[in-house]
């Protein structure tokens, strides 16, 4: 999927929603458990109660891999379910980095085997770990840039001669792609920051974590994030996939996706896009 054929979702569907497939056996349904796959079986319910309201689906991998071979079966399996669907965005959110070889293995793991549209990328070991992931066509490399976590002041806030350091890494890889190859994370956590992004990335789409539990305001992200194709994919996790931890999980976490979809419809319409 290509920007083009993003942005045609996003008015399809009047959306910029992503969910995020966290899965948690701890907060899986009782009733699930008892299937063979419960972290299948409950990502299953959550697409089909969701897929109505969503434009894309984010894996967090840390929710997978410590499950060993089993887990990265349910990956699978989910994966294979949603392009059984078809037309929808899905990314990993995996934040690979490492030197230049290895980040090619981690290329063909993602894009190849798994067939995931797009992969979240570390650039702290610099252009050689990000270039492998950027020679796919119609990929997307989705470079952490401002994070929505608390500890992100440590090193993204830094000063880098007269830029934050998270400015110099938008800077320094748009020169690497287009905005049809990256997508840069920006937290939903730091409002004020999209009217400085959006003069480094005009174009770009950016990956939005942070809404719902973990405080981001969505009217606050688009009153400066958003551009002339939406450039905004916006995830919500928890307060969506666990609206509710009892046999009405999805029905609550289609009404919850409901909301969100809601009220992005009514700024898209406001905003003409």
């Amino acid at each position: 999927m290509n920007r083009e054929k993003l942005y045609n979702l996003i008015k399809l569907k009047r959306s910029f929603l992503c969910v995020g497939l966290d899965t948690d056996m701890a907060r899986i349904p009782e009733h699930l458990k008892k299937s063979d796959d419960p972290v299948f079986e409950f990502n299953r319910a959550i697409i089909d109660s969701t897929f109505e309201y969503a434009v894309a689906y984010k894996f967090n991998l840390a929710f997978y891999e410590h499950y060993g071979s089993k887990g990265w079966l349910s990956l699978e399996r989910t994966m294979g379910y949603l392009k059984s669907i078809g037309n929808i965005f899905t990314i990993a959110d995996a934040k690979r980095g490492d030197i230049g070889n290895s980040a090619s293995q981690y290329a063909r793991a993602f894009f190849d085997h798994m067939g995931f549209d797009a992969v979240t990328v570390n650039p702290y070991m610099g252009r050689d770990a990000v270039e492998p992931f950027l020679r796919y066509d119609d990929k997307f490399t989705v470079i952490l840039a401002l994070t929505s976590n608390q500890g992100s002041s440590d090193f993204q806030m830094q000063k880098c001669g007269n830029k934050y350091l998270y400015e110099e890494v938008i800077t320094r890889t748009s020169e690497w792609g287009s905005p049809d190859q990256i997508i840069y994370v920006i937290g939903a956590t730091k409002p004020d920051v999209f009217a400085k992004v959006r003069g480094f990335a005009p174009g770009n789409f950016l990956l939005v974590p942070g809404i719902g539990l973990q405080g981001g305001d969505l009217n606050s992200v688009c009153r400066d994030g958003l551009n002339e194709m939406c450039g905004l994919i916006v995830n919500a996790s928890r307060s969506i996939i666990y609206a509710s931890t009892g046999q009405d999980f999805d029905a609550k976490a289609c009404k919850a996706a409901s909301e969100l979809q809601r009220q992005m419809e009514t700024i898209l319409n406001n905003r003409k896009l």
